[in-house]
């Protein structure tokens, strides 16, 4: 009977929708065990080979620990709110909610057919009202509460304003309180609740027509489609996740985050202890403060730099700047944030005044520079160059001069930031080192008045508003000006449906031109992709809830996550806002646990080959006719000649290798590019242009260019260079090239591979054992089809031990020898053990080994066989299925309910040992003895061996050596 793979994944893929075997209860007298993939949002290039990897691990963990005896929750869903489910209808010109609603039967057509074991009677989807009507609650939830830093948690907003009728605030009273208009008490309100509302620089980006968060700006462009982004001051919500930032880092202690993970979120917390300083300026009613985290430095501060968006700023910039002012205003307002942090190069302007040292009066320039941001501290610091290096370059770049406060420690070449060093030049600190200096400035600060100890956050509150129409609408009405919350009962807000969208006026969101919306005082601004995202595993637990958003006897019942399967983009987005929000609901009392995830394994990047044509212009120069001095003016960073690469190297300039002439004549060429430009245009349809070892050849090339039209190409065909050759030198020409670049598999990068096309050649099983086979789970890895054969022959390898195509079911009751047994358990352990710790590609290995030794033994006996599809069940469901129904000669018999095999360590004991037997010391044969033997009974049985006697030839013993477990030497 032969292996016929599409056919018995299709049978038992209907025979488990058919009889509901993924449904899971929330009810069970098993132990619970939560699995859970980040669900993804469904485009409408559907599923690529690199999305599965993830969804695979978890498929497998999940089945095993069902096999081990758990009731487990492995559920699936899918993100459908959000800027790229947008932005994908808008391409196609057709509506999101049409678009989202066949990108989800695609998505899920797509995971079923490899094999997945979700219950997908729990399935969610973000954009449907009977989920986000629980996302505005929650939302609801989080504004009106505040975080009372005494108890460190959340409270009801209700709580506090009971404080203020009693007792008054900071800088008002409790008869103030009762006398403010409902506008006044709102805005103070406003500065204390968790969500809440304000103008503030937020990323604009005007290709989207929307707000962007920090982590979805990457190098000054939007992540999704790589559009500028400026900065821009608007009403946006916020969410107060400042709050939790302690906890937020305590937390970090309590779950199994690999430590990057751990350490990313760390620094994007960024919390750091220090002082909040207070500067007055000369010549102006005006103070500012800045934070320092080494207040030990004051006396070594030579000048002040700001971030040029600050408003008092624009109030101290002397007639004299003015225009050097604005021009360098104008440069930083085109910088994303990131790359004002990231940037190397010294950029900055003097503002022409100057603040006061409070200790020793000292007058101290106030610049500007764009890596000072706003948002971070108090937006401006006090720089200390003989300490910081970013400072030393800062003075040294624009002629500042450096105060020495650390005596010999610093040589005036470059900075040291050591906390070691007594200080010099320092007044009432000198002598002292860092933690006693900080102290004493410290205190003196406090005594006057002017500055004060400071725990400070690089993380800001997290921006919550986009102005685009596909997301949750806020629960929110807008009355006077004043915000007021809808109830529950009003709950959910509906997203209204209309043909046509675009930008509302004065970059408000969509809903803005809608009339019956507006008539309704509602907000236009609706929530960002990440709203749904940051509870749906809490929704998975009681999805079909219609008067909670789950019952908290179900989530103290499923509790935490206790494996999260997904990618480490998602490391400081999702994960904080996730787990922030679990912390509010858990203050307020809704759930049982503060932490939404147990364990997180982070799954690495599936590669594979994109393609571009890059253009460019160059002059060619013959190495012999140069003189040395020209010569040198092309050697890449020290490098000769000898030493550059073959390809083109990028730059001002290319380069050629001598050992290797790429020319005609045998001659070398350096190419100069007298511009450095180079246009790189990525191909979208490369498919027809590689063969199956992806090898890019000229006439693939030239087929592939005349089906796309000489119109849509920037060069003529004529112009493209193979293996580099030049044609002609002495002159300026146009130059096009081929490259092939190792990129992350994307649908935006067009070098996707369909799992689809797979399944249906080698079959989901073989598939789904592939991408575990590829390396392990969290490494990055190049896709590459060429081993996919090898675990397809595994497969079929694995089905002749129950086959054979001759005499079909070959499987037979007879006893398993202690051989058989042996090879049988020691991949029970090997596999259970790579199995838990998620090393799933060297549990594939084992199973191919398994498969050859049982080969090799012809073991054919259902004792071992039945023991083998349990164990390879949760890695390849169909094939092990079909072989357990056969085995147990039962059409119903389910290898999904089977017990996972219980190890017997007797079978991993050895009994025996393979002794090498030398004479004279040359090894001459082996023999297999029993480990417990003593050397009385081993000697007379190796002198009698034919092969000893024949070497011995009659000839006198004199010494036998025995040494246990290790050889046996007969010295003649």
């Amino acid at each position: 009977m032969e292996y016929n793979f599409n056919e018995l994944e299709q049978k038992w893929q209907q025979h488990w929708k058919n009889s509901n075997a993924y449904k899971v209860s929330n009810q069970s007298d098993k132990p619970k065990f939560y699995v859970l993939d980040m669900f993804p949002y469904p485009s409408g290039a559907g599923l690529h080979v690199g999305h599965p990897l993830g969804y695979i691990t978890s498929d497998i963990f999940a089945r095993y620990k069902r096999l081990k005896g758990f009731n487990v929750l492995h559920p699936m869903g899918f993100d459908s709110f959000g800027l790229p489910a947008e932005q994908y209808a808008l391409e196609t010109g057709q509506h999101p909610a049409t678009t989202t609603e066949k990108n989800i039967a695609t998505f899920k057509a797509q995971l079923d057919k490899i094999g997945f074991c979700y219950d997908w009677d729990r399935a969610i989807r973000t954009s449907d009202p009977s989920y986000y009507k629980w996302t505005q609650w929650i939302f609801l939830e989080l504004y009106n509460s505040y975080f009372d830093t005494e108890a460190q948690k959340a409270k009801p907003i209700t709580a506090l304003m009971s404080l203020f009728e009693k007792n008054g605030g900071t800088d008002f009273s409790a008869s103030d309180w009762s006398n403010y208009s409902t506008a006044q008490r709102e805005e103070i309100l406003m500065q204390h609740r968790l969500a809440f509302s304000k103008y503030g620089e937020v990323n604009w980006c005007e290709a989207l027509g929307t707000v962007l968060a920090n982590d979805e700006v990457v190098n000054g462009v939007s992540e999704r489609g790589g559009h500028p982004v400026e900065k821009k001051k608007m009403r946006q919500w916020y969410l107060r996740i400042t709050a939790y930032a302690d906890r937020l880092l305590q937390g970090l202690e309590t779950v199994a985050f690999s430590e990057s993970m751990k350490e990313m979120q760390r620094n994007w917390i960024g919390k750091s202890v220090g002082a909040n300083i207070n500067f007055s300026i000369i010549n102006a009613q005006l103070s500012f403060e800045v934070y320092t985290t080494r207040p030990d430095t004051i006396f070594g501060v030579d000048f002040m730099v700001a971030a040029p968006e600050l408003e008092w700023i624009a109030q101290i910039v002397t007639p004299e700047q003015q225009a050097k002012f604005d021009a360098y205003v104008t440069y930083v307002k085109s910088r994303s944030e990131i790359e004002r942090m990231a940037e190397k190069k010294i950029t900055g302007c003097f503002t022409g005044a100057f603040a006061i040292n409070p200790f020793n009066g000292k007058q101290i320039p106030i610049w500007v520079s764009e890596y000072v941001l706003a948002g971070y501290g108090t937006g401006a610091i006090m720089a200390v160059p003989c300490g910081d290096e970013r400072d030393f370059k800062f003075a040294q770049h624009f002629n500042i001069t450096i105060t020495n406060i650390l005596g010999n420690a610093f040589d005036g070449t470059t900075a040291n930031p050591t906390k070691e060093v007594a200080y010099e030049n320092s007044d009432f600190i000198n002598g002292m080192t860092y933690e006693a200096a900080s102290n004493a400035v410290i205190e003196k600060l406090e005594a006057m008045g002017i500055g004060n100890r400071k725990v400070n956050y690089r993380m800001r509150d997290a921006g919550f508003s986009r102005q685009r129409y596909w997301g949750e609408p806020f629960p929110i009405k807008w009355v006077n000006g004043v915000p007021q919350a809808l109830t529950q009962n009003e709950l959910p807000i509906e997203l209204p449906y209309v043909e046509n969208y675009g930008p509302g006026p004065e970059g408000q969101g969509p809903l803005a031109n809608i009339e019956t919306w507006t008539a309704q005082d509602l907000e236009v601004n609706t929530m960002p992709g990440y709203a749904g995202s940051s509870w749906y595993f809490l929704r998975y637990m009681d999805p079909n809830n219609e008067t909670n958003f789950c019952d908290k006897t179900i989530s103290d019942y499923w509790n935490q996550v206790d494996l999260y399967v997904g990618g480490t983009e998602h490391a400081v987005g999702h994960l904080l806002y996730s787990r922030m929000w679990t912390k509010v609901l858990y203050d307020l009392g809704h759930i049982g646990f503060d932490e939404p995830f147990k364990r997180l394994l982070n799954q690495g990047m599936i590669t594979y080959y994109s393609y571009f044509i890059e253009k460019f212009e160059c002059q060619v120069h013959q190495i012999s006719e140069m003189n040395a001095e020209e010569l040198a003016n092309y050697v890449i960073e020290g490098n000769s000649l000898a030493k550059v690469e073959t390809e083109f190297r990028y730059g001002n300039f290319l380069q050629f290798r001598d050992e290797q002439p790429m020319a005609h004549n045998n001659k070398n060429y350096i190419i100069k590019n007298p511009n450095g430009d180079i246009e790189r245009i990525r191909l979208k349809n490369i498919s027809e242009l590689v063969d199956e070892n992806a090898t890019i050849t000229k006439d693939k090339f030239t087929v592939w260019y005349n089906s796309i039209g000489e119109e849509n190409m920037p060069f003529k065909l004529e112009e493209v260079i193979w293996h580099t050759r030049l044609e002609k030198d002495g002159n300026t020409n146009k130059f096009v090239k081929l490259i092939e670049v190792s990129d992350k598999m994307s649908k935006s990068k067009y070098n996707t591979v369909n799992p689809d096309d797979l399944c249906e050649k080698y079959g989901a099983d073989t598939f789904r054992m592939y991408e575990m086979f590829l390396g392990p789970v969290e490494l990055s890895k190049p896709w590459d089809t060429k081993g996919i054969e090898g675990v397809h022959r595994f497969l079929k390898k694995l089905w002749r031990l129950f086959f054979d195509e001759q005499k079909g079911w070959i499987v037979t009751d007879a006893a398993a020898t202690d051989a058989e047994l042996k090879v049988l358990h020691k991949a029970i352990k090997k596999i259970e053990d790579d199995t838990q710790r998620l090393s799933l590609n060297t549990a594939v290995s084992a199973f191919m080994i398994l498969v050859n030794e049982l080969s090799e033994l012809k073991c054919n006996k259902k004792t071992i066989l039945e023991t083998l599809t349990i164990l390879i069940a949760p890695y390849a469901p169909h094939i092990a299925a079909e072989l357990y129904s056969k085995l147990h000669n039962d059409a119903q018999a389910s290898v999904l309910d089977a017990a996972y095999p219980i190890l017997e360590n007797k079978y991993l004991v050895e009994t025996t040992k393979e002794y090498p037997v030398s004479i004279n010391g040359k090894m001459r044969t082996t023999m297999v003895l029993d480990v417990n033997m003593q050397q009385k009974d081993i000697e007379p049985l190796v002198l009698e061996n034919e092969i000893v006697q024949k070497w011995i030839d009659g000839k006198p013993i004199k010494k036998f050596i025995f040494v246990n477990g290790k050889m046996i030497n007969v010295v003649i």
